[in-house]
């Protein structure tokens, strides 16, 4: 939904870029690239770690390659894995098999600075959907997962504008979909302004679907960090956090769940909590049908600042934890 278009017309302005952001985004931590297994993916971690807890960026992009160097620089591991989008990768967000996550984790749990018993998942958004799915399927090979602004159940492809029109899961485990509740694809109206939170709710109220589309939490073998801004207008996803710690407590899930929730906060807290100035657009916007419409992310600049910062503090300490 959100798109990000840097050119630099320049070589000078182009190297020089470069430069700034090698040292930003890596700060001393080179990624290995990677690409074996039937997947591809960014590897960060440092020459001298050995048996070490691993985090899998689910998504990938600069937010995963960012979080990898993080991590690694603090002595974990980290993995940015993209699914969509590159080379021999799916175009689209449908019936992405599990099967190529299972591999990355395959391939990370066998890597000597990696702890076989403490791999992470985390993602954002829908990559939070994928990630809470993944950790519940998946669990021989997940110990735990972080979600950003979560899902507490799983979609079909048609939530997303550029997806296919025939519904179709987005998720699928032994060529067996996900359950997903299904959607039509979002309409606009005569306002240029969407209101996206009426039509995540319309989908939440299908209660005929509910029930096996929600994903199974309980199953996750490991902690599970929940983060969310209470004024999220892209999707309610504090409502769905609170969704999936209920369905863990009447599972009587056995390890520690936190559904943390920020005031003033909306869909970006999970941006780089380093930029004070990467939430001052508070509106995106997506083609339907050939118009452009708008939307709301939800929150402050303030209060998405100050809940991307305490959301950092909260991610490390439950990386400190396992």
């Amino acid at each position: 939904m959100k798109k990000f278009l840097f050119i630099f017309g320049i070589p000078f302005i182009v190297i020089i870029g470069y430069y700034i952001l090698d040292t930003i985004l890596y700060d001393g931590v080179k990624a290995r690239s990677i690409n074996e297994d039937g997947f591809a993916a960014e590897y960060f971690a440092l020459d001298t770690v050995k048996n070490k807890p691993a985090i899998v960026l689910i998504g990938g992009g600069y937010s995963g390659e960012y979080w990898g160097s993080q991590f690694a620089k603090l002595g974990y591991v980290g993995l940015s894995l993209p699914y969509t989008g590159g080379e021999n990768l799916p175009k689209l967000t449908e019936e992405i098999p599990l099967e190529y996550f299972e591999s990355a984790l395959k391939w990370l749990k066998s890597q000597p600075e990696v702890n076989p018993n403490k791999i992470i998942v985390m993602g954002a958004s829908r990559n939070a959907e994928a990630t809470l799915v993944i950790a519940s399927t998946l669990t021989d090979l997940v110990s735990g997962a972080i979600a950003y602004a979560p899902s507490s159940v799983s979609w079909s492809n048609t939530v997303l504008p550029y997806n296919s029109d025939e519904v179709k899961p987005s998720w699928t485990f032994h060529n067996q979909p996900i359950p997903f509740i299904p959607m039509d694809k979002l309409k606009g109206g005569d306002s240029e302004n969407l209101d996206l939170l009426a039509y995540w709710d319309a989908g939440l109220n299908k209660s005929e679907y509910l029930e096996t589309a929600s994903i199974k939490v309980e199953n996750i073998n490991g902690p599970v960090l929940l983060l969310s801004g209470k004024n999220d207008k892209v999707w309610p996803s504090a409502a769905m956090a609170n969704n999936i710690e209920q369905r863990l407590k009447v599972n009587s899930f056995n390890f520690s769940v936190q559904n943390i929730q920020y005031e003033n906060a909306g869909h970006l807290i999970s941006r780089n909590p380093e930029n004070d100035t990467d939430t001052e657009d508070r509106e995106g916007s997506m083609k339907l049908e050939g118009k452009e419409y708008f939307f709301e992310f939800g929150g402050t600049q303030a209060g998405d600042n100050l809940a991307k910062k305490d959301a950092k503090t909260r991610v490390f300490a439950f990386l400190e934890s396992l």
